[in-house]
């Protein structure tokens, strides 16, 4: 395949080490507030939805409405977390730094809000490798993943053919996004469902040391 003009990394669980911390804190809230959950039944039933879905699928399930703030509560206790714990994946910078060099453009598509985009990539040292104009959030586009909207406009405000665009994720939601797209997916499978990933179209990959010489840049 030819070399790709734009690779788009997903933030949370490709660039930072960030799921089990976010649904950690989940779970702990929700079981707080009559909703016992565990970090597994977390990672299962909310990892890469939107904030907005979240509070939907918790209150179907409490029959209830949260209470006011809980949303702010849950983030400002997710960020504080985030500043004592939060690292890197392993071999992040090193494969973003080696598609760079081979003159290939990167950028950030997360369904995160961009403030937490970039609180995640300044605490891990990420964020000089991602200058504010390459981080995309899907509170930018009417429908996050799984729908193709985030990455399209990624590849818009980059100036990429979606059909050159090779898009690294976590997650089957992902990875269906980005070949609803018309881009190549692969997934990082370090942490995650590999089966799931690869049956929604996806290469995998078990280190991001993998990715530049998967792309044919290394």
């Amino acid at each position: 395949m030819p070399a790709p003009q734009l690779v788009i990394f997903d933030c949370d669980g490709v660039l930072v080490d960030s799921e089990v911390i976010s649904n950690d804190v989940l779970a702990r809230s929700l079981t707080a507030h009559g909703l016992p959950t565990t970090l597994a039944e977390a990672r299962q039933s909310y990892q890469g939805l939107l904030l907005t879905e979240v509070v939907t699928k918790t209150e179907a399930k409490l029959g209830r409405r949260l209470p006011h703030g809980w949303l702010e509560g849950y983030e400002s206790e997710r960020a504080d977390v985030f500043r004592r714990e939060l690292k890197p994946i392993d071999g992040a910078a090193e494969a973003v730094e080696s598609i760079k060099r081979a003159g290939v453009a990167v950028c950030v598509a997360s369904q995160g809000k961009l403030g937490k985009t970039r609180l995640s990539l300044e605490l891990t040292g990420l964020d000089r490798l991602f200058p504010a104009d390459t981080r995309f959030s899907a509170e930018l586009v009417a429908r996050g993943k799984p729908y193709p909207d985030l990455f399209l406009l990624a590849a818009s405000a980059m100036s990429a053919e979606p059909a050159r665009c090779v898009v690294v994720e976590d997650s089957p939601s992902g990875v269906t996004a980005a070949v609803a797209a018309g881009m190549r997916a692969i997934g990082y499978s370090a942490d995650c469902d590999e089966g799931a990933m690869r049956s929604a179209g996806a290469a995998t990959i078990r280190s991001l040391n993998q990715l530049p010489g998967l792309l044919g840049l290394g």
